[in-house]
């Protein structure tokens, strides 16, 4: 559970602003697959199209049931239409007639008939390192996400080749690396961090921690991962221990601000989560221990709680005794907590804290989260309309309205009914575009 920074650089050479071009020039090749053009290089296509990315598709899902998460809305026989990757309408067949006559010569065309429709799902918390594993959380339907954090920025690059290839991988909200005491060999993702090396405790001070946080908010990060605990993923960490007190938390938060980012903290204790909270950070994650005082402050910030209760499970089934057991007790403890929380109005994300080789369905954690005891529909919200507003989509992301992108997943039973249906989706549209296997 979260990033292991353990993890090998990429070559030397890779520093900086590199890593965006990398992207580009992959993206811009893998356009031009094909053609006479795809003859030229690689550096030469991506400097092509530097300033225009491809536009979105242009589609029409026809026939289906639309569920609007925001209002709870059921359509029968519903239409929506999308043109140049965003929702120009959606709803009843005659509200959207003359939007389809006006597309229908060039879109695409997707009967949904016996099926579902739902906006593109949002994973608040993973991490995703390469292509592949990219490709299948979007597959699986999660058609935006929050990084978790990676080790050398490669959530940085997807979310560029996200631009140049819609429809490979999710759109993505960048992290960068962890704000944590011990770097490991993420020291090595950029020149700025090797100062560091010299401190003898780690990264504690003031100083070091405005330092990782603004590396990283000169690498274009979105948001600013830290932890105000040790890894419930490691058999030899105590996730429990403190290892940021409530100013040094305050200071990566007040650092994250003036760059214009939000901070998502990893946490498991209760007097860590309260402290995290007290700090300022947006979004709790995991908070096993969580309490209901720190929930009613929590919801008078508007503090976020992601309770990534798929990894929890995951970990439940580990083959270490001492991680399969921690993830057995701390499971209900978590879906007791969440439950605790959506009674009290915290707002609730989804996320699935997945990492390299094992991406799990973002669907997984609206089920246990409906296991847990939330209605159906509130599980739903978690990871569309509230986790939108979490990850600062909510003008985009969670609903299928008219000027919203044009992300969408079908599915082939009712998900108010049962929302294991989100597990496995039978479409995956992304910008207009359909996710290809």
């Amino acid at each position: 559970m979260c990033v292991d920074p353990t993890i090998p650089p990429p070559p030397s050479r890779v520093t900086r602003r590199g890593v965006l071009a990398g992207a580009a020039v992959l993206a811009g090749g893998a356009a031009l697959t094909g053609t006479a053009a795809g003859t030229a290089s690689a550096t030469e296509g991506a400097r092509t199209h530097q300033s225009r990315p491809p536009r979105g598709g242009t589609l029409i899902i026809d026939g289906g049931t639309l569920l609007d998460p925001l209002t709870g809305r059921v359509t029968e026989d519903a239409v929506v239409v999308i043109e140049d990757g965003s929702v120009r309408a959606a709803g009843t067949r005659r509200a959207t007639r003359n939007d389809v006559a006006a597309v229908r010569k060039v879109a695409r065309v997707i009967r949904a008939n016996g099926r579902w429709i739902l906006p593109g799902l949002i994973d608040a918390h993973i991490h995703l390192s390469n292509q592949t594993d990219a490709h299948r959380a979007i597959k699986l339907g999660a058609t935006s996400i929050r990084s978790g954090s990676t080790s050398f920025y490669q959530d940085i690059a997807l979310r560029e080749l996200a631009r140049w290839a819609p429809g490979r991988v999710p759109r993505i909200r960048a992290a960068g690396v962890f704000v944590t005491p011990k770097l490991g060999d993420t020291i090595l993702a950029d020149p700025d961090l090797a100062p560091l090396s010299r401190l003898k405790d780690g990264v504690r001070t003031a100083e070091a921690l405005r330092r990782v946080v603004e590396v990283n908010l000169s690498r274009g990060v979105d948001v600013i991962k830290t932890r105000v605990n040790e890894r419930a993923g490691s058999p030899t960490e105590d996730p429990l221990t403190q290892v940021y007190d409530r100013d040094q938390l305050a200071t990566t938060v007040a650092a994250a601000r003036r760059g214009g980012a939000t901070v998502l903290c990893h946490s498991y204790s209760e007097k860590g989560i309260h402290d995290a909270v007290m700090a300022g950070v947006s979004s709790i994650e995991h908070g096993v221990y969580l309490g209901e005082r720190t929930m009613r402050e929590m919801r008078r910030r508007g503090t976020y709680f992601t309770p990534t209760l798929a990894a929890m499970a995951s970990l439940a089934a580990d083959p270490d005794p001492i991680l399969a057991e921690r993830g057995r007790r701390f499971l209900p403890i978590a879906q007791r907590a969440a439950l605790r929380a959506h009674e009290l109005g915290v707002p609730i994300a989804s996320g699935t804290d997945s990492s390299t080789g094992a991406v799990d369905p973002i669907g997984r954690e609206v089920e246990l989260l409906r296991e847990a005891g939330l209605p159906a529909l509130d599980a739903i919200r978690t990871a569309t309309t509230g986790a939108a507003r979490l990850v600062g989509l909510s003008r985009s992301a969670g609903r299928l309205e008219r000027g919203f992108r044009g992300d969408a997943v079908l599915v082939d039973r009712d998900p108010l009914d049962d929302v294991a249906a989100l597990k496995n989706p039978s479409t995956v549209i992304s910008y207009g575009f359909p996710v290809d296997a």
